[in-house]
């Protein structure tokens, strides 16, 4: 999942007058020539090219060309489903005659709680699997009460009962954790009744708070079952464990809280959910697809005036606040107005090219109270599958706001702009730890672009890569030249190894930040400079390239950029970082700053909406109804 780049150069001009009237090479392979052949350097995509379509499926040896190495998929999301929990185990023997039976009335004051769990023989409570064995488990080997004390629900039971109904707080569903609550004392018809009453109250609160420690722990979803490019190591929760705690504890709410990530991000994500539930819709609606040019006009644009205007601090307020003042009224876009578009542009992260776009309008005017909603509650449920201590110092790359940011003692040190995979290259979601630095690293090429864009032009010239500064190794490490292989005898299993030697065109560029994963993705530099002026910068193979890698490299390495530098004149070496630095190639479409203002960024390959529909599983699963 690497991207393969190329040294900008000017094109020869029949190629650009073919490129510019729209005229398509001839073959795939011509196509490829000109884009790395031939000793043209070109930089439109920094991509091989797509193979030809594919014609009547042959074995691989014909024609090759047919077989392709293809991405994760996403998954039609299966929630576990409950089972009704079995609780004969915990039953008591039956009694020797029908005239004990009769002798002894259950009562939960009798403080004998095998008798009282008589009152589970015909109760139908559903739950988890994992959940449910718990249950059992635990009561098995601890015959007590947790929540009922001296025939009613003791102050550990409310204290429960109040965290669970809070659960919205934190963006999930209190109705996945509502309990019937008994009433008062006297409101059973007979002792018999209030014992079976209390004791099913009691499973049913253990099972529901075993429910919401798993939530708040780990999330509702298992995000590996989604996607492929979801890759979490599991998060062990000790079900009997949180039982045992809760039942020796009167900090119930203390415990509970605790099983929520407990880092600064997860809390400003609450905030903000807080401040959209109590928030009114957007006064102030803006058409979501205005495009509008210096000297164009447009009934939208003093709407965004006034946006801009309400948000003016010092620095802003001194150089615009006078335009603001004299022209926020205009429909007509005044080029005096372009240094103020310009500036919020740039704000935002945004190249600031004047032109009011989509993006711009999405910055200023923000998306709907309910997308935005949407957008926390999702972040909320990432951030479950993440360890509760994010670490420090840490490289968070964010996918969706294409950065990537190294953070030490809550201060980011570096925010730099990053290129992440295209749509049909995602960039996996996962977290792992930096290992080491690579100096004029040597590309090892990936099977998938192997097969799928370099096997299509070496079926017609196999030494292109002895000429191209390309390695070809077999599975044993010998090195062999590209024209003595074959290549039209392979189709999706190719038994070599490409690499491409360091030099100015690697499409690694100067350094590589590893840390190893069966993704194959690392952080690193790249020729394609002007990929980093746009602002949907998505055009990757999977990897994330760095706008300023020397500064991270500097920053994991804890040393100075003036240092790098003078590395990179030394040729290809490699240095491990010797401190733990965990990174997180992370997918929030709502994210926090550094300093608790949380940000939104458009859903670049779709997974906010994969996520809500795993989601709306796990609710149709756990909703009685079903």
């Amino acid at each position: 999942m690497k991207i393969l780049g190329n040294k900008r150069t000017v094109l020869p001009v029949a190629i650009a007058a073919t490129l510019a009237f729209g005229q398509q090479p001839a073959s795939a392979q011509g196509l490829f020539d000109m884009l790395f052949g031939g000793g043209i350097r070109h930089n439109p995509q920094g991509e091989f090219p797509p193979p030809p379509k594919p014609r009547k499926m042959r074995p691989a040896g014909e024609d090759g060309g047919s077989v392709r190495i293809s991405g994760p998929t996403y998954n039609t999301y299966r929630a576990d489903k409950l089972v009704r929990v079995d609780f004969k185990s915990l039953l008591p023997a039956p009694q020797a005659t029908a005239a004990q039976d009769a002798a002894f009335v259950p009562s939960v004051t009798s403080n004998s709680f095998r008798d009282a769990v008589a009152g589970l023989s015909e109760y139908e409570l559903f739950a988890e699997p994992d959940i449910a064995k718990a249950l059992i488990a635990y009561y098995s080997a601890n015959p007590d009460f947790i929540w009922v004390s001296d025939d009613t629900p003791n102050s550990r039971a409310q204290d429960a009962v109040r965290v669970l109904g809070e659960a919205a707080s934190y963006g999930l569903t209190p109705a996945d954790y509502s309990v019937d609550v008994p009433a008062a004392a006297h409101s059973a018809a007979t002792p018999e009744e209030r014992t079976k009453e209390l004791v099913r109250f009691e499973m049913a609160l253990s099972a529901r708070v075993l429910r919401y420690a798993h939530d708040a722990q780990s999330g509702r979803v298992d995000p590996n079952r989604m996607t492929g490019y979801y890759d979490f190591p599991a998060k062990p929760l000790d079900l009997e464990g949180v039982l045992k705690t809760l039942a020796h504890t009167q900090e119930v709410r203390t415990y509970l809280e605790s099983r929520h990530p407990q880092n600064a991000e997860y809390q400003a994500l609450r905030v903000e959910l807080e401040a959209l539930e109590a928030s009114e819709e957007n006064e102030i609606v803006v058409d979501p697809k205005l495009l509008l040019k210096p000297g164009e006009s447009s009934p939208e644009l003093p709407k965004l005036l006034t946006l801009i205007s309400r948000n003016l601090d010092d620095e802003m307020g001194g150089s615009y606040g006078e335009v603001l003042a004299r022209l926020g009224k205009s429909e007509f876009y005044d080029p005096e107005l372009v240094p103020v578009i310009k500036a919020v542009q740039q704000r935002a992260g945004m190249k600031g090219d004047g032109v009011i776009g989509p993006r711009t309008v999405a910055s200023l005017a923000g998306a709907s109270k309910a997308d935005k909603v949407e957008k926390v509650k999702v972040a909320l449920e990432e951030l479950r599958w993440m360890p509760s201590d994010l670490g420090s110092p840490r490289v968070f790359i964010n996918q969706p706001a294409f950065t990537a940011s190294y953070i030490d003692s809550g201060e980011e040190k570096l925010k730099t702009r990053a290129v992440i995979g295209r749509v049909t290259n995602q960039t996996a979601f996962f977290y792992n730890q930096i290992k080491q630095v690579d100096f004029h690293p040597y590309w090892g090429v990936p099977q998938s672009i192997i097969v799928n864009e370099m096997l299509p032009r070496l079926r017609g010239d196999p030494g292109y890569l002895d000429r191209a500064g390309y390695e070809v190794t077999d599975s044993r490490g010998k090195r062999i030249p590209s024209a003595a292989v074959d290549w039209g005898a392979y189709g999706a299993n190719i038994p070599f190894n490409v690499r491409q030697q360091p030099s100015e065109a690697n499409a690694l560029g100067e350094l590589k930040i590893l840390f190893p994963n069966k993704h194959a993705i690392y952080m690193h530099d790249t020729p394609q400079k002007s990929f980093f002026e746009r602002d949907m910068r998505a055009l990757s193979h999977g990897c994330v390239r760095l706008q300023d890698p020397r500064g991270m490299a500097a920053a994991v390495l804890g040393t100075t950029v003036d240092d790098i530098a003078e590395k990179l004149k030394h040729g290809h070496s490699t240095e491990n970082v010797t401190r733990v630095i965990p990174v997180y190639v992370a997918y929030f479409t709502a994210w926090p700053d550094m300093s608790g203002k949380v940000e939104y960024f458009d859903d670049v390959y779709g997974r906010d909406s994969k996520l809500m529909q795993a989601l709306d599983a796990t609710e149709a699963v756990r909703t009685p109804s079903s």
